[in-house]
């Protein structure tokens, strides 16, 4: 398959990055529970979307009257056990983020100095970030056009080529679901611990079952673009009640119990505060909604765009029902996605690329990378259009507008 060029990645990068600061200087209503989007109403490609309930203000209140406005309270025990019940894994770890989730399965699970660690290679840095953390060495695997994750024929070939794997992050991308029973099954062979990125997928289905409890460890993160927020803040969820409370000890600084402040062990500022988990305790009240708006929202897409030529959309299974947490295009004719990110944009309306696969980025190219280049093929050609969860059916018709123009 041609490799994406130079000049496509380079263009690409600098519309991303114009648009990054676009989308820098506009803040998010903080009422936008209550109505439109401010900044002449901007259309956003996610941002937060409080309960019309204000139940995440209930809970904060309850924190505020309690004065446990620290890591640790009701609002905390009680969202770890809400998203135990959720995904029906039996223990979890509220954190301070995804990237710290990820960062604690992988000390979890053992992962050290030397070892490897395959990771997908389309997704977001916060998932490589920590194997180097940990002095780890990431290889990355190529995505396949059947999911858009993490490659199964890729991975194998990569346990053929590399010695000492200890780990395999797979990332559940856009909300789509990987095929988890042939990498489940590849990472059992050959005995290295499965960690799901569901970072993007809180609500998504695999086969019946929540992505992010499939694996041995399952991660969630809830920063303000995410299907459900905290503000910040990440889970980590596994069966192993054992390794679960050795993270909960971990992110607490691995403070010993002693009258003094005793330290045997290196530890981490990683747990989440009461305040931030009393906003995910509201919001994991509506995540329900949320993704039926999501897959609506996908669903206008479909319908809309369908008929325009060259448009391609993210791949469907009978196994997967994807909390479609962004709604994306692929471009295969005239139309590229630089043409509508820019009409989009000069609407006040935010898109951006897919995610710029890892082993493309400057900090990660001395790493190993295995597949066929379908994540730059992806890279080159995806659009994320506007996901939104506040937007009006006024709003929807607008960007399908915007978008159906540039074929004109």
């Amino acid at each position: 398959m041609e490799n994406i060029t130079e000049n496509t990645t380079d263009s690409i990068s600098r519309a991303s990055e114009a648009m990054a600061g676009r989308s820098a200087c506009t803040a998010w209503n903080p009422d936008g529970h209550k109505g439109g989007m401010d900044m002449g109403e901007r259309i956003f490609l996610s941002s937060p979307h409080m309960s019309d309930e204000g139940y995440e203000l209930q809970y904060v209140h309850e924190a505020f009257e309690s004065n446990w406005i620290a890591p640790l309270g009701k609002n905390v025990d009680e969202f770890e056990k809400e998203m135990s019940e959720k995904t029906g894994v039996k223990y979890a770890a509220a954190l301070t983020s995804g990237t710290a989730a990820i960062h604690m399965a992988l000390k979890a699970a053992g992962v050290g100095s030397g070892d490897i660690v395959f990771c997908s290679s389309l997704t977001f840095a916060g998932t490589v970030n920590p194997i180097i953390y940990q002095n780890a060495v990431p290889v990355f695997i190529d995505s396949d056009y059947e999911t858009w994750n993490m490659d199964p024929e890729a991975l194998e070939r990569a346990f053929q080529t590399h010695r000492n794997v200890k780990a395999v992050i797979v990332v559940h991308i856009f909300g789509l679901s990987a095929d988890m029973d042939r990498i489940g099954e590849i990472c059992r062979r050959h005995n290295a611990v499965m960690i799901e990125d569901a970072a993007e997928s809180l609500g998504s289905l695999y086969k019946g079952r929540y992505t992010g409890s499939i694996g041995d460890y399952g991660i969630f993160s809830f920063n303000g673009n995410k299907i459900i927020t905290s503000s910040g803040g990440g889970m980590l969820v596994s069966d192993d009640q054992e390794r679960i409370a050795k993270v909960k000890f971990w992110a607490t600084q691995s403070r010993e119990p002693a009258r003094h402040y005793q330290h045997e062990e290196l530890g981490y500022n990683y747990k989440m505060s009461n305040v931030v988990a009393g906003i995910g305790r509201g919001q994991l009240r509506v995540l329900e909604e949320r993704v039926a708006k999501k897959k609506a929202i996908c669903e206008f897409y479909r319908k809309e765009l369908g008929g325009l030529e060259g448009v391609g959309f993210m791949p469907q299974n009978d196994w997967d029902e994807p909390n479609c947490w962004l709604s994306c295009i692929t471009l295969r004719g005239k139309v590229r996605p630089l043409d509508i990110m820019t009409a989009l944009e000069k609407e006040n309306i935010e898109s951006r690329p897919v995610w710029k696969p890892l082993h493309m980025q400057p900090f990660f190219r001395s790493y190993d990378f295995v597949g066929s280049h379908v994540a730059e093929q992806l890279f080159e050609n995806g659009v994320c259009l506007p996901s939104d969860t506040k937007m009006t059916g006024e709003q929807m018709d607008r960007v399908a507008g915007i978008i159906k123009g540039v074929w004109r």
